[in-house]
């Protein structure tokens, strides 16, 4: 994301990012939970990071500190919780912008969209094949469960606590790895015998820019000018600490 750290320049782009989810008509029934763990992720990212250790804000010339955390004796004052409000909502606004691309473009087609905006081919291939494995995953990880319960053993039950819950996934965990890393390998030795990376690469599929695309292309090279020089002109790249706090 632009480097701008000014909440009030950060909420005007995060509106910006909505209205682009708005406009993806993703049912809400499909990602709540994605949003659920996303929002939930970020809280404690942010937490941990401009909360507990403050280190953003300790090179300010002026802090205004509440109170001190106990053991850790991290200061708590208005500008680190400035900065944590502030990367919660740029946070946010790069989920709400990347849902779309998970949830609106078929996976056969996204390593096609990225060489089609000029990204090198073999990037483009990576990010393909990474949310092609995404799903391969998650239908190797059932059917490992499955194959488990078959032989009397399930994951799932049984009592304890975390601890006790994440030793029994063990043997859910190992054969599930050691799958993924077979898969990874016959990936590569496929790409090495078409020849991959030995010379330039051809799509089957073609995609063509239309006037919504090229609109859309020119409102995000737009706002990265706008942001950049309010960045350079107006300071917004620095922390804005509210006047009441």
């Amino acid at each position: 994301m632009i480097p701008a750290w000014d909440g009030r320049l950060v909420v005007a782009m995060l509106i910006v990012a909505l209205l682009y989810y708005r406009s993806a008509g993703i049912p809400f029934g499909s990602v709540r939970r994605n949003w659920i763990f996303g929002l939930t992720f970020i809280t404690i990212v942010v937490v941990v990071n401009s909360v507990l250790t403050g280190d953003r804000v300790r090179g300010m010339a002026t802090i205004h500190t509440y109170f001190l955390i106990p053991i850790l004796g991290t200061p708590v004052s208005a500008e680190s919780l400035t900065y944590a409000m502030t990367q919660w909502l740029r946070y946010v606004a790069m989920v709400a912008v990347g849902f779309p691309i998970a949830w609106c473009i078929a996976p056969n087609d996204l390593g096609v969209s990225f060489a089609r905006l000029g990204i090198p081919e073999k990037f483009a291939f990576g990010l393909d094949l990474t949310f092609r494995f995404v799903p391969s995953l998650a239908v190797d990880y059932q059917q490992t469960i499955d194959a488990q319960r078959v032989r009397g053993y399930d994951p799932g039950g049984g009592k304890g606590g975390p601890l006790k819950r994440l030793r029994r996934m063990v043997p859910i965990l190992t054969p599930l790895t050691m799958n993924a890393i077979a898969g990874a390998e016959d990936t590569i030795d496929a790409m090495d015998l078409r020849g991959f990376g030995t010379g330039k690469r051809t799509w089957l599929r073609h995609l063509q820019f239309d006037a919504v695309d090229r609109l859309l292309i020119a409102a995000f090279a737009l706002l990265l000018v706008v942001v950049t020089l309010s960045n350079v002109f107006l300071g917004t790249g620095a922390i804005w600490v509210p006047p009441p706090l």
